[in-house]
């Protein structure tokens, strides 16, 4: 096994913590850069090829421990019939504004799952290239995340409406739609050379813990037991933004087998609190790779030290990165320190 691979199951104790960033192939990156000179950003999630050249590029410059594929969240959104385009941003043909809109969705989970078939085909293909040590992960969008996108077509602002939604239907009716094309969308990738799918809940937080625990944790407990009928022996990886421990309590028992945290939390309590119960992913603020090189180094030695002062056990799961996804205009040259660093003050 590799290191991502090892860390997955909770066994690299006596290893080094492998290393990757969300959004780690993304416009802060020349090589980006250079294949949108190519391509749409729909182009570069749809052919395969340009989706396996994008995913590879900061596996071969910055040498992270695991590739994630190039694509994005909002795809099954698109397959259930909402329409899909990038202006830059991604723009809904409409939106679930009542009960009734959500019949307008395409049914059948299965029937739709070819018109996801590109994300198989550029995960076969980065699977092909990428080298045995690395590890490779697949992802999709929580359900609560793909419903917002649905009801305000971003998850900006208050939110108004999808807390409506949350208890006058259109949820559970969305959900009745989609889960079963997420699990199907998850086993696809899983299926095509994935070590992880990543469930990606970066709305979770902006309800808050008793909200998430009733109306929240239910669809994502249906999601990962349909997951693991198709693939029982994937691992499942899920992120939560602006989440804390009154949240992650009620995610006691769901098949979870690693937890991404944001940067709001102190990595080394993290750690000694919960890695018992699951490896942790994360969690560096993402700012900080825009303080000049010395103090990022600076911070990361400091926080990472006091990390390094645990007993090993207890980062025997512990995927290291960031709280969320690098950021556009992150200097390059802060990438490759926060890498350098890691390997320098995590060797076995």
């Amino acid at each position: 096994m590799n290191l991502f691979q090892k860390a997955l199951r909770g066994q690299n104790s006596d290893s080094r913590p492998p290393v990757w960033l969300m959004r780690q192939a993304g416009r802060y990156h020349s090589h980006y850069q250079k294949m949108k000179q190519k391509h749409t950003f729909m182009e570069l999630c749809k052919i395969p090829e340009a989706a396996c050249e994008t995913t590879l590029g900061p596996i071969r410059d910055f040498d992270f421990d695991a590739a994630i594929l190039f694509s994005d969240l909002l795809f099954p959104l698109e397959a259930l019939g909402m329409g899909l385009r990038y202006e830059p941003g991604p723009q809904l043909d409409w939106h679930l504004q009542s009960r009734d809109d959500v019949k307008k969705l395409n049914p059948g989970g299965v029937k739709l799952l070819e018109r996801l078939s590109f994300q198989a085909e550029a995960m076969k293909l980065i699977r092909r290239e990428l080298d045995p040590a690395k590890g490779l992960l697949g992802f999709v969008g929580g359900p609560v995340t793909l419903f917002a996108y649905a009801v305000e077509g971003s998850h900006a602002g208050g939110l108004q409406s999808t807390r409506a939604g949350l208890t006058d239907g259109r949820f559970e009716a969305f959900n009745d739609c989609l889960l079963e094309l997420l699990a199907q969308n998850m086993a696809l990738q899983a299926r095509a050379g994935a070590d992880t799918i990543a469930v990606l809940d970066t709305c979770a937080g902006e309800f808050d813990a008793p909200t998430y625990r009733e109306k929240i944790v239910p669809s994502l407990r249906a999601l990962f037991e349909r997951f693991h009928q198709l693939c029982p022996e994937t691992p499942i990886s899920y992120y939560s933004k602006k989440t804390g421990p009154a949240h992650w309590e009620a995610l006691q028992g769901l098949p979870i087998a690693v937890k991404g945290i944001d940067w709001n939390t102190d990595l080394s309590s993290v750690l000694t609190n919960w890695s018992s119960r699951w490896g942790i992913q994360g969690n560096v603020d993402p700012e900080w790779l825009f303080l000049p090189s010395s103090e990022l180094e600076s911070r990361l030695r400091h926080y990472w030290g006091k990390v390094a002062a645990l007993p090993k056990e207890t980062r025997r799961g512990w995927v290291c990165g960031l709280g969320h996804g690098v950021m556009q205009k992150t200097p390059e040259e802060n990438v490759r320190l926060f890498v350098k660093i890691q390997r320098e003050m995590f060797l076995p």
